[in-house]
């Protein structure tokens, strides 16, 4: 429905809509636009990708993601009024709001090089709409940006408009956590809506609201100009990052006095001013958000002229990086300095549980310092597939040997078979299952002495010591034998 206009399309879109379309078929795109089919039945919505293979997957039984409760919620909806389509052209066309949700790496090759975020995609959507568009539209950001990106995406929307075509520009950041993501869609702490201190804007600014307002309350949604929205996500993952990394680096320092990360973080965490989320130490932080979001901040405060906020963000990254190496390296320590031909079973390759993504997963860092000391690794993750786990250990930025390193790697689907005959378990991953296993069995089966890595600190270490493993653990020091810290001298 066109607001105070005739049907020719020159004002902005008001609500009540009826047409949505997303650009974007991955992590965000897919989950999110599922949730509000969902709650918004009388909308229609449409997620459209260039890769039909996704689309296909979108389709099937079998979603091109994993995460707890997307599948009922596709099941509900699709067909009905959520559909998957690569026919961006009429998708885009008859919609009144269109979400960007787009991948926004980070650049691999000239200025910001390793920090800045790549917004090739980004600006071929705008490039895209600007092309197929006949009437106004709403154009959401969803993607993780940087400041000032809606700014980009103007310019290049009116420098190919159409007449009679017009568009206004929101920041609508998404604050999901892989593994809960449909929980945070339904029940968020709050919606961000950032817009322009215009009439259009203020319009296109309602018009979400009443999109969000269909089942989330009008005092979890937040409206703000559009440079404090793009900023508050970059904000939001960067002081997340920070607390995993503010903890990790004090579990260094319980190793060496003695006291339990695990109850210095609950003596803290106890403190209002504080709280307990993210203070549990463990092998690091992973994730498609925080490391490039820390590095587009870090990119951006540079570009500025603050290079102490750099610097201090910085920080951030390589407290993270260090406390993978650290645990790593401690591994091959504890097993007499030499890890050289044994065969070690990795429990768990994504980089959190209840999903099976992979990026910048601790995994990969713990595995590459391994296999370059020549260790057969076997790998098993209830929800990685084979080919990805593959994919990402013989990738360029992780070997210049990738056939060699194919043979010095197996997959399981068993973890079971996994450990059978291995000199050590390490747990990356911290899948309820793996505390479920059955331990005495395992011990049966594995070399001796037997070793446990627990770089997520889930498992029952005590129990575990009685059985006859040897167990290191992250951030913690007791002296009963069998159990040992990243500082101890192992036993044969």
């Amino acid at each position: 429905m066109m607001a105070n206009g005739d049907s020719n399309g020159t004002t902005i879109p008001s609500f009540p809509i009826s047409k949505i379309c997303c650009i974007g078929a991955g992590y965000v795109g897919g989950p999110t636009c599922s949730v509000m089919a969902l709650m918004c039945p009388d909308i229609k919505v449409t997620v459209v990708d260039v890769s039909k293979e996704r689309i296909n997957q979108w389709n099937s039984e079998k979603l091109p993601i994993y995460e707890p409760g997307l599948d009922e919620v596709v099941r509900k909806c699709r067909g009905r009024n959520l559909f998957f389509s690569t026919d961006m052209e009429s998708a885009i066309n008859e919609a009144e709001l269109i979400f960007i949700s787009v991948n926004t790496p980070t650049k691999v090759n000239g200025n910001g090089k390793g920090r800045a975020a790549d917004l090739k995609h980004v600006e071929g959507c705008a490039r895209l709409i600007a092309n197929i568009a006949q009437s106004s539209k709403i154009v959401v950001e969803k993607s993780t940006v940087p400041v000032r990106a809606a700014e980009s995406i103007m310019h290049v929307l009116k420098a190919n408009n159409k007449p009679g075509v017009k568009y206004s520009i929101l920041s609508n950041p998404e604050f999901l956590a892989e593994g809960t993501a449909i929980e945070n869609l339904m029940k968020p702490d709050r919606v961000l809506i950032g817009g322009e201190e215009t009439l259009d804007g203020k319009k296109a600014v309602e018009t979400l609201c009443w999109v969000y307002e269909h089942w989330v309350s009008k005092d979890k949604i937040l409206t703000t100009n559009t440079w404090s929205s793009e900023l508050s996500k970059l904000a939001a993952n960067a002081m997340l990052a920070q607390r995993i990394s503010s903890i990790n680096s004090l579990s260094a320092v319980c190793e060496s006095t003695g006291a339990d990360v695990s109850e210095v973080a609950r003596a803290i965490g106890l403190d209002s001013r504080i709280g307990s989320k993210f203070l549990q130490a463990s092998v690091g932080f992973g994730g498609s958000c925080f490391q490039k979001d820390l590095l587009n901040l870090v990119y951006i405060c540079e570009k500025l002229n603050l290079p102490e906020v750099a610097q201090y963000w910085q920080k951030v990254i390589d407290m993270n990086e260090y406390q993978k190496e650290r645990f790593a390296h401690k591994i091959i320590e504890c097993l007499f300095n030499t890890v050289n031909e044994k065969r070690i079973s990795v429990l768990g390759f994504a980089f959190k549980k209840n999903t099976g993504d992979t990026r910048e997963t601790p995994a990969i860092s713990v595995c590459k310092v391994l296999l370059d000391e020549g260790a057969k690794l076997n790998i098993y993750d209830p929800k990685v597939e084979k080919s990805q786990i593959i994919n990402d250990l013989t990738s360029p930025r992780v070997t210049d040997f990738p056939d060699e390193t194919r043979k010095s790697i197996e997959i399981f689907s068993d973890p079971y078979a996994a450990v059978e005959n291995t000199h050590a378990i390490v747990i990356c991953t911290e899948w309820d299952e793996f505390v479920e296993l059955d331990y005495n069995r395992i011990l049966q089966s594995m070399m001796k002495p037997a070793y446990i890595f627990d770089g997520r600190k889930i498992l029952n270490h005590e129990e575990l010591q009685d059985l006859g493993f040897h167990v290191i653990t992250i951030g913690k020091k007791l002296n009963r034998i069998g159990f040992r810290t990243f500082g101890s001298i192992p036993q044969q």
